[in-house]
Formats: C-alpha cells, sequence, structure tokens
C-alpha cells in the first residue's frame, strides 16, 4: 500500500470518527423510546455501572491499602486482552473481565495522577464516587419508564440531591475555601459526565434502530468515543 493511500485511509478514519450519523433531532428527542432500544440502554446503563463501581473501589483499595503496583498494571492488560479475544457470545465471562479490568486499572491509576500530576488519591476517590452513583441512579430509573426525559432528568435531580446531601453531612463541622474549592471540582466533573451519558445515551438509542447492541463494548468505548461525540453535538448544537 503505497503511502497516500494510507494517508487517505487514515485521514478517512479520522473524519468518520468525529462525524456521527444522529442528527440534532436525534439528540434533542425526548420522547418514548422503541422496546429494543429501552432494553439495550438498561443493559449499557447496567454494565456500565458495574464498570464504574469496580473502577472506583479499586482506587478506594489504593487509598486505604495502596493496591496498586505492578501485579494490578498487569492485571489490567491481561483482562483487556482476554477481553478483545473472547467471543461476544461468551457475555457472562465478558462482562467479569470488564469489571475485573476496571477495578484493576483503577487500582492502578493512582500510581499515574500522583506521578504526573500530583493529585492526592483522596481527591481522585471523591472525583470518582458521584458518576459512579449518577450512572447507579440513571439505571435505576430506567427500569420504570421509557421516557427519555423523565430518566435523564429524574437521575440528574436525585443523583444530585444524594450528591449534595452527602458531602454537606460529612463537611457539617466546617467548610472552609479549601473545602470549597474541592467541591467545586467534584461538581464540575459530575455535571459534565452525566451530561457526556445524556449524550451517549442519545447515541445508543439512535444505534439500536440498526441492530443490536454490544453493551460491553459500548461500556468500554464509553470514554474513547468522548472527543468525537462531543466534537459531533458541538456541531450540531451550533449550527454548522
Amino acid at each position: 500500500m503505497k503511502f497516500s493511500d494510507m494517508k487517505l485511509q487514515a485521514m478517512n478514519s479520522v473524519r468518520a470518527y468525529f462525524v456521527r450519523s444522529w442528527t440534532r433531532e436525534d439528540l434533542m428527542n425526548t420522547g418514548e423510546m422503541t422496546q429494543h432500544a429501552y432494553a439495550s440502554l438498561k443493559r449499557v446503563y447496567l454494565t456500565l455501572f458495574f464498570a464504574m463501581w469496580s473502577f472506583t473501589s479499586g482506587s478506594f483499595s489504593h487509598w486505604i491499602w495502596e493496591a496498586g503496583g505492578l501485579f494490578t498494571i498487569l492485571s489490567s492488560v491481561a483482562s483487556l486482552l482476554c477481553l478483545y479475544f473472547i467471543s461476544p457470545l461468551r457475555v457472562r465471562t465478558r462482562v467479569l473481565l470488564l469489571m475485573i479490568a476496571a477495578f484493576s486499572i483503577g487500582a492502578s491509576i493512582g500510581i499515574f495522577t500522583k506521578y504526573f500530576f500530583e493529585i492526592d488519591q483522596e481527591l481522585v476517590c471523591r472525583l470518582l464516587a458521584p458518576p459512579t452513583l449518577g450512572i447507579g441512579i440513571i439505571w435505576f430509573g430506567s427500569t420504570f419508564t421509557r421516557e427519555r426525559s423523565a430518566i435523564y432528568m429524574g437521575s440528574l435531580f436525585y443523583s444530585s440531591l444524594l450528591f449534595f446531601s452527602t458531602f454537606n453531612a460529612s463537611n457539617s463541622e466546617y467548610i472552609d475555601s479549601h473545602t470549597a474549592h474541592r467541591m467545586l471540582k467534584v461538581c464540575i466533573v459530575f455535571a459534565l459526565f452525566m451530561g457526556y451519558v445524556v449524550v451517549y445515551s442519545q447515541e445508543i438509542l439512535y444505534d439500536a434502530h440498526f441492530g443490536e447492541i454490544d453493551f460491553v463494548n459500548r461500556t468500554l468505548t464509553v470514554f474513547f468515543r468522548l472527543p468525537g461525540i462531543v466534537v459531533h453535538a458541538a456541531r450540531l448544537c451550533l449550527g454548522a
């Protein structure tokens, strides 16, 4: 293959990554889901909650017991490789491997955040806990209704309410400038993550109209798809 062909192929891949098929109407759709799309979205939510819970548990284990190290790094790599090569039909095995990988990565990430960014592990855990809670609430809310607006707004309201009440209870004795600044960081991360989950959900519902959704792969690639989805959504909102 010539260099020019490889360059053209790479450019097409990048263009395809940032250009999604869904339109602004699909993004703003808040109506009732079809049964197939609804079932697919619930499975993605539940699998994502398991992964986030495992990731956060791994981070807490590193904070409390310093569990992160060479073993967890190798474990995360091995789990991801097994997840890549194993058959999509072995759903339970793939979910288990995903949880092991998430736990191992969560336990290992503190090593890198401390070394490269000098971020304390306690702050990492505080940043991870609210999004994990939000995913759990949005999955729980999705078991009661197929209305998108009810799921999205209800989960955002109740997860925010529980987050603020828990934070205020744990810091009821004093709230100084350092605590307020830390709370602001956690709030920003939480709001951005939940907003992205809503947009990501709309893409899953759109793709569900064209076939089956591999909910393990969708969970695994939730952050890998982030730049392309955000850029495409911003382009649509700005009317480009």
